[in-house]
């Protein structure tokens, strides 16, 4: 099978709730029927695809950016509004002149939907002459309690005039399956009792903000009265949440809160109903974190439906927004299928220079924008290990090292996760405990005892630990940032991964990554993010009504206590952070990260991600480490912010 036909056979997702449709399921497949061409099946109904366009000046954008970032340079911390970017930086009039033309002769409506994109709206007839494919419609059968539901998609990439091919980033929309991740784990092997450090309210399992504020050093920015207040916290997410649940969560720990204070904002129509299958628990918690960390803040929560042009225009509508100071999103995919997707959300093959396009460089280019602005972004690492493409390939294809975006993003924050330290004593076998000296790099690798003495198998389905931990590696696409050069601790991609179709006789190669090459590093930064040292969530579930669900963890918890973490740091500094990892990165090359009494980061030096290994300094499990924040406010400060 090649590479094009793996990628299409991922167009059959997971069937889901009416009027929702649920994100894929871990690598299953569901059975997907062709019922023919779009134009036949769905004549009347229009389709609206987005259009990213190149930048204008783009090459400047990289060196302003630096230049914005770097102390002592006349432009440091002179952030950009979003007029003054688009000023800057949007596609000059002759290129959006000759786009439309080419669009409008097709028949298509055009309009400006951000600084560099177009919303281009029209039958399917007219679309698919416009972008010169062929759509077809697919039914995806009812399954279980689960009800059907269809998509488009077309049967090749899209091609665009030689002459218009070099202004277009990427054409979002062609297909619409739902195709993006949560990063939010549930404890596969609960432990009865948890015991020992950390000495904190709660116990590990049932966190709740109030614990990580008291692990993480938080409480002493609330008691010089650092709430958030003047601060608003963004969320981006594919699917709808009940906001009460997130009411109810703050009141029960006896936060001061506006209870106004979340406005939700619906791209593209929004999500739908609440929907388990869809992510509503991985909105809930993202709301509950972020707010709870900082209750003073407001929030803006940007809902879109789980595809890839939906996932685009909700972080455009934020950046352009620029109304949140600081943003989180835990959904994602292995970066390979962002890069390498030939199925209508890029790429766009460009005939003159041979490149493709994709959603990799239209996030790229957003969130530059925002680093531009000031906006501080944070993504969740995964919670694979080293292996993020496990989520989404069936069992029969080989594992290879692999990272998610937008985790890979360089212009973001990613966020990677720990394991707490102290005892996990099990009912089954009975009295079975297990000890974490220190707070680890999460990977469930220290459960294989338990497993054997269960008599299941480590690595198999049924004992439910592997690859299950914290995200980290290199990115096979971005280069290394400017912030990680000189960085020890920094690798190349590794040697030897290739992709294999085992269910072929002999395997089938479906893809060679590049070996060695001088990639992105991540993740970043890290917090708890084990489901078994995990937290409770206050959760309204579509099938089962309201409860509180503990034993919850993953990246997902990180990426959001990080954004509230960003919107106490911007209220303490008295502005914007924006891209924390310029800080962060300069307090390793520094030597003050971990030094004295007032560290800002504390080094985790145990645990690793079922691949790369956490040891002192950088490293791929959990970046730079914890941290300590309100240290990291003092540290900030004393950076000039």
């Amino acid at each position: 099978m090649t590479l094009r036909a793996l990628l299409f056979a991922l167009t059959l997702a997971a069937a889901g709730t009416a009027g929702a449709v649920p994100y894929p399921q871990h690598g299953r497949l569901a059975a997907a029927t062709d019922v023919g061409a779009t134009t036949a099946v769905a004549a009347s109904e229009p389709i609206t695809v987005t259009v990213a366009l190149t930048l204008g000046n783009a090459a400047q954008v990289e060196p302003l950016l630096e230049a914005v970032y770097t102390q002592g340079a006349p432009q440091y911390h002179q952030f950009l509004s979003a007029q003054q970017f688009a000023e800057r930086f949007a596609p000059d009039a002759a290129t959006l002149a000759a786009v439309t033309r080419h669009f409008t002769a097709a028949g298509l409506t055009v309009t400006r939907s951000a600084t560099a994109h177009l919303r281009v709206s029209g039958s399917p007839a007219a679309i698919e002459r416009a972008f010169g494919v062929q759509l077809h419609t697919y039914a995806v059968a009812a399954a279980g309690t689960s009800s059907g539901y269809r998509y488009h998609a077309p049967l090749a990439a899209p091609q665009l005039p030689a002459a218009l091919a070099p202004a277009v980033r990427g054409v979002f929309g062609l297909d619409n399956r739902p195709r993006l991740f949560p990063h939010a784990h549930r404890a596969a092997l609960r432990p009865r009792h948890q015991g020992g450090v950390p000495n904190t309210p709660d116990p590990p399992g049932a966190w709740t903000v109030a614990d990580f504020a008291d692990w993480y050093d938080v409480k002493p920015l609330y008691r010089s009265g650092i709430d958030g207040r003047g601060r608003t916290i963004g969320i981006i997410s594919l699917a709808a949440f009940t906001p009460g649940d997130a009411l109810g969560y703050w009141s029960s720990l006896g936060l001061n809160f506006n209870p106004n204070r979340i406005n939700v904002v619906n791209v593209d129509g929004g999500p739908g109903p609440v929907c388990d299958d869809c992510g509503s628990l991985e909105t809930t918690l993202d709301v509950e974190q972020s707010g709870g960390i900082a209750p003073g803040a407001r929030m803006q929560v940007y809902l879109a439906p789980n595809t890839n042009q939906a996932f685009i225009d909700a972080f455009a509508q934020a950046i352009d927004d620029d109304i949140a100071d600081t943003v989180s999103c835990s959904w994602g995919e292995w970066e390979l299928f962002d890069s390498l997707n030939p199925f209508g959300n890029g790429p766009i093959a460009n005939p003159v220079t041979g490149t493709d396009t994709s959603t990799l460089t239209a996030l790229y280019d957003l969130l530059a924008q925002a680093a531009l602005q000031g906006q501080s972004f944070f993504a969740a690492a995964g919670d694979n290990g080293a292996y993020d493409e496990q989520d989404e390939l069936p069992p029969n294809y080989t594992q290879v090292l692999s990272v998610d975006d937008p985790a890979a993003q360089p212009f973001l924050t990613t966020a990677g996760g720990t394991t707490l330290p102290g005892v996990q004593t099990f009912s089954d076998p009975p009295g079975f405990s297990v000890d974490i000296a220190a707070e680890q790099a999460w990977t469930w690798d220290y459960l294989i005892p338990l497993c054997e003495a269960l008599g299941l198998d480590p690595l198999g389905s049924l004992c439910g630990i592997y690859p299950a931990g914290t995200g980290g590696g290199v990115s096979i696409y971005f280069p290394r940032p400017f912030y990680q050069l000189g960085v020890p601790g920094m690798v190349n991609t590794e040697p030897h991964q290739k992709l294999y179709d085992e269910s072929q006789n002999p395997p089938a190669l479906i893809a060679a990554l590049p070996a060695g090459f001088p990639g992105r590093n991540l993740p970043d930064v890290s917090v708890n993010s084990d489901p078994e040292t995990g937290y409770a969530v206050w959760y309204t579930s579509s099938a089962s009504g309201f409860s509180v669900e503990d034993f919850w963890g993953g990246t997902s918890f990180a990426a959001p206590q990080l954004n509230g973490v960003t919107a106490l740091l911007a209220q303490g500094t008295r502005h914007r952070v924006g891209l924390l990892n310029v800080p962060l990165y300069r307090l390793l090359r520094q030597g003050g990260a971990y030094q004295g009494r007032n560290a800002p980061l504390r080094d985790i030096a145990d645990g690793d991600n079922w691949y790369f290994y956490a040891h002192k300094g950088y490293d791929q499990t959990t970046g730079a480490g914890v941290p300590d924040v309100a240290n990291l406010l003092e540290a900030l400060r004393g950076l000039g912010f």
